[in-house]
């Protein structure tokens, strides 16, 4: 084991903190921390914590009822909501969403947590805003860092105090530092970093991605349309596509959220596809992270399609949510193209995936959607209904191949690098 370098702190709320803290587990000596969910937590937080994430879930999941849960999702979501980035202005001020947590911080909300991590004075690194808040007003001896899990934030992420602040903060791009200075945090305060993807998918040198990326090219390039038009550029990046026809089948992964929102999505593109699953021109992942009632609905569901015996089908599941990350993280490496709705994941393009944009669910999502359609690896999902048609004419054009590309050559994939030398550099370790 690791020695622990850093006390890692994430929130079990979805998979958004935890799969952000889980590429730093090494310097956490193979650890991570969630606020909610710790050994020896005060029962009565616990208690807050588990109704705030069933109330989320609840309103996630009322978001599919007709009127009456569009609007409870949306007064939810007005609280979290991201004002305009133009023109720039002055943001600092405290939202309701912050006076909400701090006022049971006061209350004690956090303390147990840092009074013991406070006693080695090792950094406190955490995903998760609140944890920064707890941090400092209960007076954590060590230096305190915060790392973006966002391609874009809310007044949430920033201390309630930001000149008094000495919380920094790892952004995972420079439109988050500029929102972080609006919200008056000092510049001293903000390194870009870009977002920690899992090193297992990248490599030191990018060694591992290239070698998926090339694989993918081939996979999602299968009339040359794309390789023919980038030769050049294939050829100084990753010239291994280049000598190559494809042989393999096509590999969707279709990854549900942490409430379990849209697995019927998932459904619908296994039946859609079921000739082509069967034919083995296609495997399908479906998953359904460490949601036990998910994976029961995708077997339930693969069973009535009679494809319960096919190879070509599989359920990424575990009850242990860092055992998922670690097998989602290496269906990855097979994975040709990636389905989700706009999450965290929207990093993960990054290691030259292209992502089919499902709906966002929220205001943070849709700014997410933003950026996935603006560095080019995002392809806005149209009616699964029809995946059959509108997914193999994008793929036959070359267009994903270059969604591909595009998320390789402008998203960041070293953030887990940029952010650990930081840290050793910083505290000496």
């Amino acid at each position: 084991m690791s020695i622990k370098k850093i006390n890692l702190v994430a929130a079990d709320m979805g998979y958004g903190h935890q799969r952000a803290a889980y590429p730093l587990m090494d310097l956490g000596g193979g650890d991570v921390l969630t606020i909610n969910d710790y050994k020896d937590i005060p029962s009565w937080e616990k208690k807050y914590w588990l109704n705030l994430l069933r109330s989320y879930e609840q309103i996630s999941r009322f978001k599919k009822i007709p009127v009456l849960g569009k609007i409870v999702f949306e007064v939810m979501d007005f609280f979290q909501k991201i004002p305009p980035l133009y023109p720039f202005r002055n943001l600092s001020g405290t939202t309701t969403q912050q006076k909400y947590f701090f006022k049971s911080i006061k209350k004690g909300l956090g303390k147990d947590l840092i009074d013991k991590l406070s006693l080695d004075r090792l950094p406190l690194v955490t995903t998760f805003f609140v944890v920064a808040y707890m941090a400092e007003y209960h007076n954590y001896q060590g230096d305190i860092y915060c790392i973006i899990c966002d391609t874009d934030i809310s007044r949430a992420w920033a201390p309630i105090n930001p000149k008094n602040s000495r919380t920094k903060f790892f952004a995972p791009s420079e439109k988050v530092k500029i929102r972080l200075r609006m919200y008056g945090v000092k510049e001293e305060n903000i390194i870009i970093s870009g977002f920690p993807l899992p090193k297992e998918n990248v490599g030191t040198k990018q060694e591992i991605l290239k070698e998926d990326l090339a694989r993918r090219i081939i996979a999602l390039d299968p009339e040359y349309n794309y390789r023919k038009k980038e030769k050049a550029l294939l050829q100084k990046e990753i010239p291994d596509c280049l000598k190559e026809k494809n042989i393999q089948p096509l590999t969707i992964t279709f990854a549900v959220g942490g409430a379990g929102a849209q697995k019927e999505i998932g459904v619908t593109i296994m039946r859609k596809l079921i000739s082509k699953i069967k034919n083995k021109e296609v495997i399908l992942n479906l998953v359904a992270g460490n949601r036990q009632e998910v994976a029961d609905y995708f077997a339930r569901e693969i069973k009535n399609s009679q494809l319960d015996n096919c190879k070509n089908v599989k359920i990424i599941f575990s009850k242990n949510k860092i055992e998922y990350f670690k097998i989602f993280n290496q269906c990855l490496h097979a994975t040709d193209i990636l389905w989700t709705k706009p999450s965290e994941l929207s990093f993960y393009g990054g290691l030259g995936l292209p992502i089919v944009i499902a709906s966002p669910v929220g205001s943070q999502e849709d700014f997410n959607r933003e950026w996935l359609l603006s560095v080019g690896v995002g392809i806005d999902s149209l009616d699964p209904k029809y995946v059959d048609e509108w997914l193999f004419n994008d793929l036959n054009s070359g267009r994903l191949a270059r969604a591909a590309m595009d998320g390789f050559l402008n998203a960041d994939s070293l953030g887990t690098y940029r952010i650990e030398k930081k840290l050793l550099i910083e505290n000496n370790l």
